[in-house]
């Protein structure tokens, strides 16, 4: 189906020089993902991931530790005693040690705190996925609500226009007696009514334009027509299925899950043993030393009932967890609906707003030749062409509508990214993390990586 409203908003964006090149949609989402600092965002999400990751890595390499000590002592004594001869002396000693130490054995702690560390970056990744969505969608519905408030401000203008002649007319049948002065009055009465209301849409495009620069990052510039619907799903099951896959929140829910379950595993380990082993050497300001050789085999015995109810706040949680990830599905899959449903309505009201407007524009054809033959009053022509007006507005709102239910369904599906909508945007890359620490290494290269992506699209 033709974009109705597109193509009736075509041409009516702000009043800019001529030769500027029209902004896009594309280019309005673009400049939303970068004014909303995701990018920052994600560059701070990206060295967490190293960090934590870093961190569950170094649990399971041996620590190194070196030690050096040196002291003075001064004794004051009034008299000599049989162990201190001297009155007055002072001592000084100095040493110094070199240490390692190594988790032998811990249950498995250690690894599964590294499976949870990756856990918890999918998971806040996939939160600020859902945040990408809503600036995405924000920027869909200002650029198309700004294109709405332009055509409407044409329309009320245009039937500002249309009245003033109406009058002029009124006027001219009035001088010369075929009306009287209550059709010159209700002619009037319109017109101040129209002014009135071209005056409030042009307050109504005022905000949309402030709604725009919040959505965007910027004011407006000349607006280009909104291009072709992405494609959708061929039913709502379909859709569905998508949400269930992609959303999200349900990602997230699901690594939720996954913590919790590692969680259960961690506690459960806790109550094992573990065994680690360090070498030592010493030395002293003698040049005596000593080295050590050593196992330790550490098992707590009782805590006081302590671990057993960690275990159970562990497995309350997993239970927590699961539940969150099924009402979470049932919370997206209403979402789909809604949106699908929003979509059924916008579609009917178009067919029956487009209809609307054709027996409109006949009607108020018809009244105004049989105005001018004298069977219609100046009213009866005043009242068709308000008809039309309100036809044309309501075409112009269900086309706005549907336009922005398509994105509200791909977002309900988990479909709105930058990459998905094809934006052109360097995005992180949530799987790369791991594989840039695997090593644990002392700086993030991979934070450096996107400093010079930021510092590219920034220009």
């Amino acid at each position: 189906m033709r974009n109705i409203f597109a193509a009736t908003v075509l041409g009516l964006a702000l009043a800019l020089p001529a030769a500027a090149k029209a902004e896009s949609l594309a280019d309005a989402m673009r400049s939303a993902y970068k004014s909303s600092h995701l990018l920052d965002q994600n560059q701070a999400v990206l060295r967490a991931a190293d960090e934590d990751a870093a961190v569950a890595i170094a649990k399971l390499r041996p620590v190194l530790t070196y030690t050096a000590q040196a002291s003075w002592r001064q004794f004051n004594n009034a008299t000599a005693t049989v162990t201190m001869p001297t009155p007055n002396f002072a001592t000084d000693s100095a040493s110094q040690s070199l240490s390692a130490s190594l988790l032998i054995y811990g249950g498995g702690r250690a690894r599964m705190g590294g499976e949870l560390a990756q856990q918890a970056v999918l998971s806040a990744r996939a939160g600020l996925i859902n945040v990408e969505q809503n600036v995405l969608l924000n920027a869909v519905s200002a650029y198309v609500d700004l294109q709405l408030k332009s055509g409407i401000v044409d329309l009320r203008a245009s039937n500002t226009r249309l009245i003033v002649k109406q009058l002029r007319a009124a006027n001219d049948r009035f001088s010369v007696g075929e009306i009287t002065l209550t059709d010159v009055s209700v002619a009037e009465a319109r017109l101040a009514a129209a002014n009135a209301g071209l005056v409030a849409a042009q307050g109504d495009l005022n905000v949309a334009r402030e709604a725009y620069k919040v959505a965007v990052g910027a004011y407006p510039g000349a607006l280009a027509r909104l291009p072709n619907l992405p494609s959708l799903p061929q039913g709502l099951d379909a859709a569905r299925a998508v949400a269930q896959q992609n959303h999200p929140f349900i990602m997230q829910a699901q690594y939720q899950a996954k913590i919790a379950d590692l969680q259960v595993a961690m506690a459960k380990a806790a109550f094992g043993p573990s065994l680690s082993g360090s070498v030592g050497y010493s030395q002293d300001d003698t040049g005596l030393g000593n080295s050590s050789v050593g196992l330790q085999l550490n098992q707590t015995l009782y805590s006081g009932g302590e671990r057993s109810a960690l275990y159970r706040k562990a497995l309350a949680q997993k239970d927590v967890a699961a539940a969150n990830l099924l009402q979470t599905t049932l919370a997206v899959e209403q979402g789909v609906a809604n949106a699908w449903s929003g979509l059924q309505v916008a579609a009917a009201s178009i067919a029956a707003n487009a209809a609307q407007v054709d027996a409109a524009k006949k009607a108020f054809d018809g009244v105004s030749e049989e105005a001018s033959l004298g069977s219609r009053t100046t009213l009866d022509v005043l009242n068709a062409e308000q008809d039309l007006l309100s036809a044309r507005s309501a075409q112009l709102e269900a086309e706005a509508r549907r336009y922005i239910g398509v994105y509200q369904l791909l977002s309900a599906m988990g479909q709105l990214t930058a990459e998905k909508v094809n934006l052109g945007i360097p995005t992180y890359d949530v799987s790369a993390y791991s594989d840039a620490v695997k090593s644990a290494p002392l700086t993030s290269t991979r934070g450096a990586a996107l400093d010079k992506i930021l510092s590219r699209i920034a220009n």
